[in-house]
């Protein structure tokens, strides 16, 4: 048996749930000075880390974890989202005191995490804490987007600042608001993911269908956008993907993955959250969509054989007037796709009262998650510029980007229209952008339509902040007929 005994070990916190982000963070925390002690659901597990670490404490028994941890006791649950948190806290509960706080470092619902907050209050401290930065970044620095009180994260805020990544703005965690917050943070990072690993996908899909080019090409060309404005963890490793060959078929890897795209769930949270606050976020919603089209394997080949393929035509313009023209399009898009994320988190802090800081979101994002990118230091001076920022695209420097680059996102969306080539997410982003900066659009019509049939009333243009009124069309229009 390896586990350790703990009656003279005292740790100063504890790790429950030793999957591979578990196990990292665990080895993480002990490595910043910080005696760990850990426990899991299954043993055999626990036994084998427990034997290759000798430094970390573990528990075979739920009690003798508990005993092992100084007070006030810090448990971060690597566990599950959803049920499973809810049958640890009550496994702990009559284990703990009111000043033990319990993390919940999983992708939570961030309406869980609220009400886990309130169930548990004056029993425990309970916090809820997105990570960022998968297996790599839990080991070595990730981005943490904690929630909860201000005076539990005080008491925290040492061990998360050790463990956190370090960019050039300090270690990349912040206290992101109560209760839910840090979990609300983390879906709508998510969110932001999916729109940009989307739009470097149909970028790569521009590149190969439209010009015909080869994976080893391609790295070349995205290895050279990582040195410019787009630098970025996404497109760095996007290069390298590219480069990898299967050892069997000497083929590029990516050649033989097939095309369907698992998703876990947070995308799914920030689209539909984002209907509840009434914030369009187009290039998410339509990267969620790529990827739950892409899961439609069986039944596209189907289709294609009806209906054809639309991606058979090659472009016959210049190459490196497309390849530039992609370039300018995918930075623009990818500015929109952050701008929607940011507009969604200062709805939600506006909803929830949470009074999360957008600068300080870029800037926590700048090292160990995912969406690392140069982007987010101009993201930091706009939120410097204007705390208030109500959009991105509203800012001098992300203006000025979007407009130089419009031409070309015209060009390459237009060309993909010609080709056949989908990208769902570009040309949703320059329809937001064409919609956001539109003084006037259709919707005048809508609302006509909607207090026609179902009397649902409108405002009239001469009086925007006015009463709403109702029309009696039919008797209008028989008017109007009479005239004729």
């Amino acid at each position: 048996m390896a586990t350790t005994s703990t009656a003279t070990k005292t740790a100063q916190f504890g790790v429950i749930g030793l999957g591979v982000m578990g196990q990292n963070l665990a080895l993480n925390i002990n490595d910043h000075g910080n005696k760990v002690a850990v426990w899991n659901r299954e043993p055999t597990s626990m036994d084998r880390f427990v034997l290759k670490h000798s430094d970390i404490i573990g528990a075979k028994e739920l009690g003798e974890f508990i005993q092992s941890l100084a007070r006030p006791r810090r448990i971060l649950l690597m566990i599950k989202a959803g049920a499973p948190v809810d049958e640890m806290l009550k496994k702990l509960a009559p284990m703990l005191e009111p000043g033990d706080i319990v993390i919940d470092g999983g992708n939570s619902w961030f309406k869980d995490t609220q009400r886990r907050e309130l169930e548990w209050r004056g029993k425990l401290v309970f916090f809820g804490m997105g990570v960022s930065g998968g297996e790599e970044g839990a080991r070595y620095g990730p981005s943490l987007m904690p929630g909860g009180s201000r005076e539990a994260y005080e008491h925290l805020k040492p061990i998360l600042e050790s463990i956190a990544a370090k960019s050039d703005s300090g270690p990349c965690v912040t206290h992101c608001g109560p209760d839910g917050a840090g979990h609300f943070v983390k879906m709508v990072h998510n969110g932001i993911e999916y729109g940009d690993m989307q739009l470097i996908a149909e970028a790569y899909d521009l590149l190969r269908k439209a010009l015909g080019l080869e994976a080893a090409e391609m790295a070349d060309i995205f290895a050279k956008w990582n040195q410019g404005v787009m630098e970025s963890y996404l497109i760095e490793i996007t290069a390298q993907v590219l480069t990898a060959v299967e050892p069997q078929t000497q083929q590029p890897l990516v050649d033989v993955i097939l095309d369907k795209a698992g998703q876990k769930g947070t995308g799914k949270w920030t689209a539909q959250v984002a209907l509840d606050l009434t914030v369009p976020i187009p290039t998410i919603a339509a990267a969620i969509d790529a990827r739950v089209m892409s899961s439609m394997k069986d039944e596209r080949v189907a289709a294609s054989n009806v209906l054809g393929s639309g991606s058979l035509k090659r472009y016959t313009g210049k190459k490196a007037e497309l390849i530039s023209a992609i370039h300018d399009a995918l930075y623009a898009a990818k500015i929109c796709s952050y701008a929607q994320g940011m507009s969604l988190i200062r709805a939600g802090s506006h909803e929830f009262n949470w009074g999360i800081s957008l600068r300080e979101m870029a800037r926590i994002w700048k090292g160990g998650c995912i969406i690392r990118a140069r982007l987010l230091d101009s993201i930091m001076k706009a939120f410097d510029r204007n705390p208030e920022l109500p959009n991105l695209l509203l800012d001098s420097e992300f203006k000025n980007a979007v407009t130089s680059a419009e031409a070309n996102w015209r060009k390459v969306v237009s060309t993909a229209v010609d080709l056949g080539i989908p990208i769902p997410s570009m040309s949703s982003s320059l329809a937001y952008f064409d919609s956001y900066r539109s003084a006037e659009l259709p919707q005048n019509l809508t609302q006509a339509q909607r207090d026609f049939f179902g009397a649902h009333t409108y405002q009239r243009k001469d009086d925007p902040q006015g009463k709403f009124i109702h029309s009696d069309w039919p008797s209008l229009v028989r008017k109007s007929e009479g005239k004729q």
